[in-house]
């Protein structure tokens, strides 16, 4: 038992296998109970998983501050909020490449499932990566803020926002040089076999819900690049980094569905996620300059749901009475074929 006493990255060895078993449990429980078999997920059924996996995420910071302290508690919940709200962008960029590609809503989901585990792994690399640099080079911390401070900036300055060209892609047309791709889905199916036409002789092939999940985890990476700093600017700690990641990112999922349908009433949330990165980015120089040992988590949490509740009120009232704009693959009025 002493091996679970044992720190790892500043915990006991036994709180990270408690959060890994809580991440598998949910995990098991989504795939092979809640949503068994290739079923449209609907708005109502979306709302419901996504508040049973906040309200986890929120129970998660109680367990925080039993284990650990009430500050920790107050940090987790922060990058918590101000992850979920960064991964807004995310789901835009998921349904434009889920509708691309034209995969139906009842695979979505199975898409979905097999990146959360990409983006478990992918995040836990680039948090411990993250961890030892501000371990070893307290230093970078300034550099994260920095980046933060410029890229929330550069969202309040840019003049109009460009949908992201999913065909240009360079990454995708490797990926279209390298593999055998199917010009139709397989059902669920990520690969498939079948007859070469030159040779006769049966070849994997993969189907255009592979080329979606890699373009979604590649996608995850690039959002990644922003959310990881933002979220080391609120604390240092790897274990509340970890986990606000991780939570927020299994309630974004379970979101998707409903979230994509209305992700135009939030039209006016980017400005205030920009006000959000530098205001993180600034609080490490303002601790910095009044000598604090750590901005405290009480004004960082308070800040932040303001900044994010006037970013929601604004959009809601600015967006009142306007239709949809996006359209979920699957929906009548987006039933075309994959582009190859």
């Amino acid at each position: 038992m002493e091996i679970l006493l044992t720190l790892f990255l500043g915990k006991p060895l036994w709180l990270w296998l408690t959060f890994l078993a809580i991440v598998l449990v949910l995990l098991v429980l989504d795939l092979g109970v809640l949503n068994k078999g290739d079923e449209e997920i609907g708005v109502a059924k979306s709302l419901k998983l996504s508040a049973f996996y906040v309200t986890l995420g929120v129970l998660f910071a109680g367990f925080v501050w039993w284990q650990v302290s009430a500050e920790a508690a107050g940090l987790y919940l922060t990058a918590f909020v101000v992850e979920k709200s960064l991964a807004m962008d995310n789901v835009f960029v998921i349904a434009m490449i889920f509708g691309f590609f034209a995969i139906p809503r009842k695979y979505q989901h199975r898409a979905l499932f097999w990146g959360i585990l990409g983006v478990i792994v992918l995040r836990g690399l680039m948090i411990g990566f993250g961890a030892a640099l501000v371990q070893n080079y307290h230093w970078v911390l300034y550099i994260f803020a920095a980046f933060l401070i410029f890229t929330g900036l550069k969202m309040l300055l840019a003049k109009e926002d460009h949908a992201p060209d999913i065909a240009s892609n360079p990454l995708l047309k490797f990926l279209r040089k390298r593999l055998n791709v199917t010009d139709e889905l397989h059902g669920h199916a990520f690969t498939v076999r079948k007859e070469d036409p030159g040779t006769g002789k049966l070849k994997l092939y993969a189907t255009p819900l592979l080329l979606a999940l890699i373009m979604v985890e590649i996608a995850d990476v690039i959002f990644a690049v922003d959310s990881v700093p933002a979220v080391f600017a609120i604390t240092s700690d790897p274990y509340i980094v970890f986990t606000s990641n991780i939570f927020a990112i299994l309630g974004l999922r379970a979101l998707y569905f409903a979230l994509a349908a209305i992700l135009h009433r939030f039209a006016y949330l980017k400005y205030a996620l920009a006000v959000l990165l530098i205001f993180i980015g600034s609080k490490v120089f303002v601790a910095s300059l009044l000598d604090l040992e750590k901005f405290p988590a009480s004004v960082s949490l308070g800040v932040t749901f303001a900044i994010l509740a006037t970013g929601v009120i604004v959009s809601l009232w600015k967006t009142r009475g306007q239709p949809a704009h996006v359209t979920l693959p699957g929906e009548p009025g987006n039933d075309h074929p994959a582009r190859h």
